[in-house]
C-alpha cells in the first residue's frame, strides 16, 4: 500500500475528499499478502509518565531481600541513568510496598494497587518484556505515537485512517480523549497527527464540557441551513483553487469543513450518557458520570466505537513518580484500574471485544533503585526504558498470557523482548495491514510507521 502526491487527478483528489479511504484508493498494492483482519478499532489507554512495571505487574521478590542494599553492577552493566539519578553517589535498590498475589486461570502476578485489573487477567496478553529507545519523555511518547523519535512523523491513528479509512463519515477517524485536571508531562497534538500524511488523517481531540470541539458550534444568529449556505460557496472556490493548483491539502481542507459540518449532530449525541443505564456507572464507578474523568473518559470511548471510530486514545497523566511513589501511584491506580477493567468488561458482553483491540501502557518504565533517598514513604523511581510492562485485550490477542521476563530487578530483559516497532506491526496486522506495505512516498522517501523495523508478535496472538 503506497501513496504520494504525484500524477494525481482533479477527480482523485476530490473523491478522497468526499471520505474515500486511502484503502479503496491504493487496495491494488495489498492483493499480493492479503491479511484477514481479526479487528476493526483500537482503545489505547495511555498512562503518561511511565508506570513502575514493578509495582504493577513483574513481581521481584528479591527487592525485598536486597532492599536498601546497592544495584549490583552485573545488573547495571554501565548502562546510562538520566540526569537526574546519574550524579547520585548511591543508587539503592528498593522494594515495592505493595503486596502481589497471583490471579485469574493463568496465574499472572498483579499487585495490590489494581484489584480490579486483576480480576480480567484471563482476557489479557500481559507483556513483561516491552523495551524502547528512548530514556526521557518527549522522544519516549513520541517513539511510541508515531515509530520515531524525531517529531513530525504521522500518528499511529493517521497511519490507520490513511490505510482503511474511517467507518463512520460523521465521525473522526480517531477521537483523543484527555483525563482533566492532571499534570505531568505536557501532551502535543502532534502526538495524534497526521504529520506528513494529508492532514484529514489526524485525530481530533474531544474536550470535557459543554463544547467538546472548540469552535464547532454555530454562533448566536446563525442557522444550520445558513452553516450549510457558506460550505457550498466556500467548496465551490476551494474546488477552483483545487484545479488551478493541484494541492492536495485543499482536498484535505475541504474534507475537514465537511465533516465538521457533520460533527454538529453526531458530536452531541456521542457524549450524552442520559441513555446509559445505572447499572453501566456502577460498572465503571460514579466518576464515570463526571465529563472528563478517566472513568467518563472509558465509557464514551466505548460509545465512540460503537459508532465505528477506528481509533479512540485515552491519555491519563501524572505517573510520573520521581519522588513519593507509594501515594503517587496508589492515586494513579485509584483513578484508573476500576474503569480499564471496566471497560474490557463492558466490550465483552456487549459482544465488542472479538475485534476491538484495548492497549494499556506508558512510554517507558521505572528503575527498581531508589532516585533520591531511600524512605519508607518518599522514595522515587527514575526513567527506565530497557524494560517495562503492557498489556493488551481483544481483537485476536490470546487471552491469558504472561510474555516476556525480566531479571531479578526487572532491569533487563532475559527473554522475549518486544520493542515498540514490534507492538505497532502487531497492531496492524490485527487490523488487517502488512506494516511493509503500509507506505507514504514524502520528499522523495518512502515512510512507514515501523520504519525498516519490526516483527508481528504472533505468539501474542490467539
Amino acid at each position: 500500500m503506497t501513496g504520494e502526491h504525484d500524477s494525481l487527478t482533479r477527480r482523485d483528489l476530490l473523491a478522497r475528499a468526499a471520505g474515500a479511504g486511502a484503502l479503496a484508493n491504493f487496495a491494488p498494492a495489498l492483493v499480493s499478502r492479503p491479511i484477514q483482519p481479526r479487528a476493526k478499532r483500537i482503545i489505547y489507554l495511555f498512562q503518561s509518565g511511565g508506570p513502575s512495571q514493578m509495582d504493577t505487574f513483574d513481581y521481584k521478590p528479591i527487592l525485598d531481600a536486597r532492599h536498601g542494599e546497592q544495584l549490583p553492577d552485573s545488573i547495571r552493566r554501565g548502562q546510562r541513568l538520566t540526569g537526574m539519578s546519574g550524579n547520585q553517589t548511591s543508587i539503592p535498590v528498593a522494594r515495592s510496598p505493595f503486596e502481589f498475589r497471583q490471579h485469574g486461570q493463568c496465574g499472572a502476578w498483579v499487585s495490590s494497587l489494581l484489584p480490579n485489573t486483576a480480576k480480567v487477567v484471563d482476557e489479557l496478553t500481559i507483556i513483561r518484556s516491552m523495551h524502547t529507545n528512548a530514556i526521557n519523555h518527549d522522544p519516549a511518547i513520541t517513539f511510541f505515537q508515531t515509530g520515531s523519535e524525531v517529531a513530525g512523523r504521522p500518528s499511529l491513528p493517521a497511519w490507520l485512517s490513511f490505510g482503511l479509512g474511517s467507518g463512520n463519515p460523521n465521525l473522526p477517524a480517531s477521537v483523543v480523549l484527555v483525563t482533566k485536571n492532571k499534570g505531568g508531562q505536557p501532551l502535543y497534538a502532534r502526538l495524534w497527527g497526521a504529520g506528513f500524511l494529508p492532514s484529514r488523517h489526524q485525530g481530533v481531540q474531544l474536550r470535557a464540557g459543554a463544547d467538546p470541539v472548540l469552535y464547532l458550534s454555530n454562533p448566536k444568529g446563525v442557522t444550520r441551513a445558513m452553516r450549510r449556505d457558506v460550505l457550498d460557496d466556500l467548496r465551490a472556490l476551494h474546488e477552483l483553487q483545487l484545479e488551478r493548483e493541484g494541492d492536495p491539502e485543499i482536498a484535505s481542507r475541504i474534507a475537514q469543513y465537511e465533516m465538521a459540518y457533520r460533527m454538529q449532530e453526531s458530536v452531541p449525541d456521542v457524549v450524552d450518557f442520559s441513555d446509559e443505564p445505572d447499572e453501566v456507572f456502577t460498572l465503571y464507578g460514579e466518576d464515570a458520570r463526571n465529563p472528563g474523568t478517566f472513568a467518563a473518559n472509558c465509557l464514551l470511548a466505548r460509545r465512540l466505537i460503537e459508532r465505528d471510530v477506528r481509533f479512540v486514545q485515552l491519555f491519563h497523566q501524572g505517573w510520573d513518580q520521581h519522588g513519593s511513589l507509594k501515594g503517587g501511584i496508589s492515586r494513579q491506580c485509584k483513578e484508573t484500574d476500576r474503569a480499564s477493567a471496566a471497560l474490557v468488561c463492558d466490550l465483552k458482553r456487549r459482544g465488542l471485544l472479538d475485534d476491538t483491540i484495548v492497549v494499556w501502557g506508558g512510554e517507558f518504565g521505572r528503575t527498581a533503585y531508589s532516585q533520591g533517598k531511600l524512605t519508607p514513604n518518599g522514595f522515587g523511581r527514575d526513567h527506565h526504558p530497557r524494560c517495562f510492562s503492557m498489556w493488551m485485550a481483544g481483537g485476536g490477542f490470546r487471552q491469558g498470557l504472561v510474555y516476556g521476563e525480566t531479571d531479578d530487578f526487572s532491569y533487563n530483559i532475559v527473554d522475549k523482548p518486544a520493542s515498540v516497532h514490534d507492538l505497532h506491526a502487531t497492531l496492524l496486522y490485527l487490523l488487517g495491514i502488512d506494516h511493509e506495505q503500509l507506505v507514504f512516498k514524502h520528499q522523495g522517501r518512502r515512510y512507514r510507521l515501523t520504519d525498516v523495523h519490526g516483527e508481528v508478535m504472533h505468539a501474542w496472538l490467539a
